[in-house]
C-alpha cells in the first residue's frame, strides 16, 4: 500500500513539474519494472516483491491513464495472452501481462482455462502482434501444441511464445514458437517484433 501511494504521489509531482506522461511511463514506470523483471530473472528478487512492484506501477499508471489518452499515446502493439485450457493457475501469466504492459503493450488477456478456439479468434479479431502461452502443470503444457495447431490450421502466422513451470526451450522449438523463460524474455521477443 505503501509502495503504491508513493508512486502515484512521485507521478503527479512528476505532471506538475510538466514532464511528459508517456515519459514518465518510459523512463520512470516501465525502466523500474524492467528492473524487476532483471532482477527477478537473475534470482535477486521473488514472485512477492514482483507483484508488489506490479501493483505500485499499476497505481502509477492509474494516475497517467487519462493523460496518455490525452495525447492519444498509442501501444506498441497487441499481445493475446492466456493460460491454456485445463489450466487455471495464473499469477505467471498476470506477472507476465503487468511487465508487458508496463513496457507499453496493449495486451487482450483472455484470463484462464483458455481453448485453443478462444486463442484463434482473439487473434484474428484483434490485430495482434503476438500471442502468448502459459501453463503450470505438465498434464497442461500439452494444450499449447493444439493451441498452436489451431492457430496454424486457422492460416494465422501469428508469431507465439510460451511460457510456465514445465515449459522448456526444447518443447518450444518441437512446436516451433518461441520460448519465454520469464516474463522479461517475453517483452524482449515482442521488442524484436515490433521495435519501439
Amino acid at each position: 500500500m505503501v509502495g503504491q501511494i508513493g508512486v502515484q504521489e512521485a507521478v503527479t509531482e512528476a505532471l506538475g513539474a510538466g514532464v511528459p506522461a508517456m515519459t514518465i511511463v518510459n523512463e520512470g514506470l516501465a525502466r523500474g519494472m524492467r528492473t524487476v523483471g532483471e532482477r527477478f530473472a537473475s534470482g535477486h528478487i521473488f514472485v512477492p516483491e514482483v507483484l508488489m512492484a506490479a501493483k505500485a506501477m499499476k497505481a502509477g499508471m492509474e494516475v497517467l491513464r487519462p493523460h496518455l489518452a490525452a495525447a492519444n499515446t498509442a501501444p506498441r502493439g497487441r499481445f493475446v495472452l492466456g493460460s491454456v485450457q485445463g489450466d487455471i493457475h495464473d499469477i505467471g501469466k498476470n506477472l507476465v501481462r503487468m511487465l508487458v504492459e508496463g513496457a507499453g503493450w496493449e495486451v487482450i488477456d483472455l484470463g484462464t482455462n483458455v481453448p485453443p478456439e478462444q486463442f484463434v479468434k482473439a487473434a484474428q479479431e484483434e490485430k495482434v502482434v503476438a500471442v502468448g502461452l502459459s501453463a503450470l502443470l505438465t498434464t497442461t503444457m500439452l494444450q499449447m501444441r493444439a493451441t498452436v495447431a489451431a492457430l496454424r490450421q486457422a492460416g494465422l502466422n501469428t508469431p507465439v511464445i510460451i511460457g510456465g513451470a514445465p515449459v522448456t526451450d526444447s518443447f518450444a522449438q518441437e512446436i516451433q514458437v518461441a520460448y519465454g523463460r520469464d516474463p522479461q524474455d517475453a517483452i524482449a521477443f515482442l521488442e524484436q517484433l515490433s521495435p519501439a
